[in-house]
């Protein structure tokens, strides 16, 4: 067994406890904790012996970190890092934080499709107007989640954690996912989350029949990444397909929804409301018509936010790093041709 030593860099701060859990996983590894904003405040030897690289966005050049194997991003969406040259270094191993913040996710879109059915943005209307409207059985009569039919578009971590918490609700889950001939998880599994078999849903889709799996639901849930392949693909003619009285709910990426076709999709009632927490520009301009329209709910990008977000993080790397030392596959794996 070697007993070469590994050195690691992490330019964000874990809690005191996280650092034990990692620092826990093997004497071999030789942390380097330099919390940074940009990679020239990094010393140039530090570069120089890094094999291990955890970092938002701090990515030395090329050649700066010959010894570089192995780069963690700490969090999930990646499509702003793909084009840095460090990315592209022959032999490098690129990884995300995918999963991590699947549990608080998965909680955000639980609320919002509650949230929406129930008509919480009318009844807070409502309370703000003092308002105890006489046709209230009416109008505020809701659209239950139990029952209904939920489409969750693009099945990774995110999705297959709200499938399991949607379990209660005796709902139908209809997926879509880019490769529909392995439903299994191949990424990060918090323990007794997910749906590591994909055997949660009732029916998976193609991504290619989106129409077609939008067209049965009364929710609709994005949590797609973003890639050449998913910008814009919400657009006018899958709003047209779906029902005039479903409801969206955006937490995957900006620019996954045609923006301009989702204004009018709104306005002219073509669906019944969304929740958004991701926008085309952000922030969200004030003077975006989104802001005044009365069946949204606006969110500034929070759904991934947690108090243990850094803590899930470290399990998540801590694991890795096992995989890294036993000579064994890596999780999350970025595979620069799909994008994520």
């Amino acid at each position: 067994m070697s007993t070469q030593l590994v050195e690691v860099l992490i330019t964000q701060p874990f809690p005191d406890e996280a650092m034990e859990q990692l620092r826990a996983v093997s004497p071999r590894l030789r942390f380097t904790v330099l919390p940074r904003s940009r990679a020239e405040d990094i010393p140039n030897e530090v570069w120089q012996r890094t094999e291990i690289l955890y970092t938002d966005q701090v990515f030395p050049a090329p050649e700066q970190a010959p010894n570089l194997r192995w780069l963690q991003v700490s969090y999930a969406g990646v499509e702003n890092l793909l084009d840095a040259p460090i990315m592209h270094k022959e032999g490098v191993v690129l990884t995300t934080l995918s999963g991590a913040n699947a549990p608080q996710m998965a909680e955000y879109i639980l609320t919002m499709l509650l949230a929406l059915g129930h008509r919480l943005p009318l009844i807070a209307s409502l309370q703000a107007k003092a308002e105890w409207p006489k046709d209230r059985w009416e109008r505020l009569r809701p659209a239950e989640l139990r029952g209904s039919t939920v489409g969750l578009v693009g099945y990774g971590s995110v999705a297959r954690e709200t499938a399991r918490v949607l379990q209660p609700f005796n709902v139908t889950i209809l997926a879509s996912k880019r490769d529909v001939m392995h439903p299994q998880d191949s990424g990060y599994i918090p323990e007794g989350l997910g749906d590591p078999e994909g055997d949660l849903f009732d029916r998976l889709y193609p991504i290619e029949a989106l129409r077609s799996l939008v067209k049965e639901c009364d929710f609709v849930v994005l949590t797609l990444p973003l890639t050449d392949d998913t910008r814009g693909i919400i657009n006018a003619e899958v709003f047209a397909a779906m029902k005039p009285t479903a409801y969206l709910v955006d937490a995957s990426r900006g620019g996954v929804v045609d923006h301009a076709a989702l204004v009018t999709a709104l306005q002219e009632r073509r669906i019944a409301g969304a929740a958004l927490d991701v926008f085309h520009q952000e922030p969200l301009p004030k003077d975006d018509p989104l802001w005044k329209l009365p069946n949204v709910i606006i969110t500034p990008h929070i759904a991934g936010i947690s108090a243990r977000y850094k803590e899930r993080a470290a399990a998540m790397f801590a694991e890795n790093l096992r995989r890294y030392l036993a000579g064994s596959s890596l999780l999350n794996r970025i595979n620069l041709e799909h994008g994520y």
